[in-house]
């Protein structure tokens, strides 16, 4: 009788365990980077209007910047997938990373980005653009550090809406350079 309520439990556990992970035997982990979400941006045709993306880091954890201070580290980057001609993103300007030392190494400094770091561009769309709601996919590349070990690199996905209407306020036009 012991060995089937020893054997009962054994299977319990290993049943527990099993629907603790995901079908993959991965156990998933929250990442350590997260988009703020954005409002919609709305931009008129042959116009270009700001826009700022809003990252936040998980206390605890860093990320390398855009512009690492060793090459063999990987930066921080943004690339989007547009959903046409009707918007382009451009003029993409990362936050400055911030020095920092690490006990790993305290005689070196990184630039890295820790807590809230923003990074700026400009929706266009061009004089043809149909007006409309479009939803940008975008995607940060990034690779999470602690104060012990770095981790794999990650792609963190978010996706933004953009208006191209006839009249928007705030919005400036685009430039040709003929």
């Amino acid at each position: 009788m012991k060995n089937i309520l020893v054997a009962i439990l054994g299977f319990l556990l290993i049943g527990a365990a099993a629907l603790a992970q995901p079908a993959n035997g991965v156990p998933t982990t929250p990442s350590p980077v997260t988009f703020v979400a954005l409002k919609t941006v709305v931009v008129t045709p042959g116009k270009s209007t700001p826009v700022t993306f809003s990252f936040h880091i998980a206390p605890g954890y860093h990320v390398n910047s855009h512009q690492p201070s060793l090459p063999e580290l990987i930066p921080t980057e943004l690339h989007f997938s547009l959903p046409g001609s009707d918007i382009v993103i451009g003029r993409i300007r990362y936050a400055a990373g911030e020095l920092r030392s690490f006990p790993f190494d305290p005689t070196q400094q990184l630039s890295v980005y820790s807590g809230d770091f923003m990074v700026k561009g400009l929706v266009v769309s061009p004089p043809s653009g149909t007006t409309g709601i479009y939803t940008v996919h975008g995607e940060l590349r990034y690779q999470a550090c602690d104060n012990n070990a770095c981790y794999p690199p990650k792609k963190l996905p978010f996706t933004f809406n953009v208006r191209v209407g006839a009249h928007s306020r705030g919005t400036r036009r685009v430039r040709s350079k003929a």
